[in-house]
């Protein structure tokens, strides 16, 4: 590798702001917090999502309102004249 055209890639620790877990990783980010983790003090970053608090790996999935899209689709584009029945 060249030397002098890589960012600094340290220890820092992330923080979810929903649930409040940390992970120590690396990263090339920076930070005016720290925080002290197994008895080191790291920079600390707060994220808004992680794997602890993102609805796909909790299981708390939205629920669409896939009727509204389909009369909202429709509202906006017609529906051409056409009947929409369901095949059986």
């Amino acid at each position: 590798m060249k030397p002098d055209i890589h960012p600094d890639y340290h220890p820092v620790v992330f923080q979810d702001a929903t649930t409040g877990k940390t992970f120590l990783t690396r990263s090339t980010i920076t930070s005016d917090r720290t925080i002290d983790w197994e008895g080191q003090t790291y920079p600390l970053v707060m994220v808004d999502v992680t794997a602890d608090s993102h609805p796909f790996w909790t299981g708390g999935n939205r629920i669409l309102d896939k009727a509204g899209q389909v009369e909202k689709f429709r509202k906006r584009y017609g529906d051409g004249g056409r009947q929409y029945t369901s095949r059986t």
